[in-house]
């Protein structure tokens, strides 16, 4: 026989259940990481201008850019004030984090006027940095100079983040070194700089290289260079690269930074939404 319950029963029947409903639902939110998820503009959205990022990156959810130099948004160190008051309103109103500004300042070269000058810049786009509101200027060692002994070039490279760290130190921002470079990308001479440098203002984003990788895993990688991860830049996720396994690291380790997808090729502003909808999917599969 087929049991009628009225109205009262169906209430108190609905109160017993909701703590359970409210359990399930608790489950389910502890298993999204304290990490989250947001783009590079390098390379697939360097035809974008800044409005269409805002718009397709509040679309399929992401909540954070890192506006890489020399791409269509325009946002440069050539912006005047009004200019850059109008970023960081329209950033705020997309409810959008900027996490950083994508330099290629380098310290690497054993041109000590080349380096000045890249010192220099970084400085400028710390201001900028402060002035839009980015949490750091990202940078990047590009390789060891040929003939010149390895461990002076990487004592260099330190000694430039570490002046660059001062001054970010003063405008509340941050410098994130991209661990990049053919011979720089290693993990080991990248611990050797962190270590050089020393600077509380100083982290790393990591960059999902395949020289991270050692047997199938990334953990070698992880324990030389974990502790001084401020951000991460991840790749095509269907690539092989062990991403289930970094993104367990990241949890592991506490961190509550940004993911940033840094895809190698772009995407038209029209695939835009799709696109990304379908990237932050494959993402919450490595993730949850």
């Amino acid at each position: 026989m087929r049991e009628r319950f009225g109205r009262r029963e169906l209430v108190l029947r609905g109160l017993a259940a909701a703590p359970l409903l409210a359990g399930a639902w608790a489950a389910r939110a502890s298993a999204a990481p304290a990490f989250r998820l947001g783009l590079v503009t390098y390379n697939v959205a360097k035809d974008w201008d800044l409005d269409t990022i805002l718009r397709l990156c509040g679309e399929a959810g992401l909540e954070a850019v890192e506006f890489r130099t020399t791409h269509a948004h325009g946002v440069e160190r050539t912006l005047a004030a009004s200019e850059r008051a109008a970023v960081k309103r329209k950033c705020a109103a997309a409810g959008l984090r900027q996490t950083s500004l994508g330099s290629v300042c380098e310290f690497h070269s054993p041109d000590p006027e080349v380096v000045k000058r890249n010192v220099a810049d970084c400085r400028e786009w710390v201001e900028l940095a402060r002035d839009i509101g980015a949490r750091a200027v990202k940078v990047r060692p590009n390789g060891l100079p040929p003939d010149v002994p390895e461990a002076k070039t990487l004592e260099q490279i330190a000694h430039a983040l570490a002046e660059c760290g001062d001054h970010a130190k003063q405008y509340g921002v941050e410098i994130w070194v991209e661990v990049h470079g053919e011979g720089t990308r290693l993990p080991p001479r990248m611990r050797r700089i962190m270590d050089a440098c020393s600077h509380p203002s100083v982290g790393l984003t990591w960059n999902s290289n395949d020289t991270d990788v050692a047997a199938g895993s990334v953990k070698g990688a992880w324990e030389l260079l974990g502790r001084f991860v401020r951000c991460a830049h991840i790749t095509d996720l269907a690539s092989g690269y062990p991403y289930r396994e970094l993104f367990g690291l990241l949890e592991r380790s506490g961190f509550a930074g940004f993911t940033l997808c840094e895809y190698p090729k772009p995407v038209p502003a029209s695939e835009g939404a799709a696109w990304l909808a379908e990237y932050r999917k494959r993402w919450e599969a490595l993730t949850h």
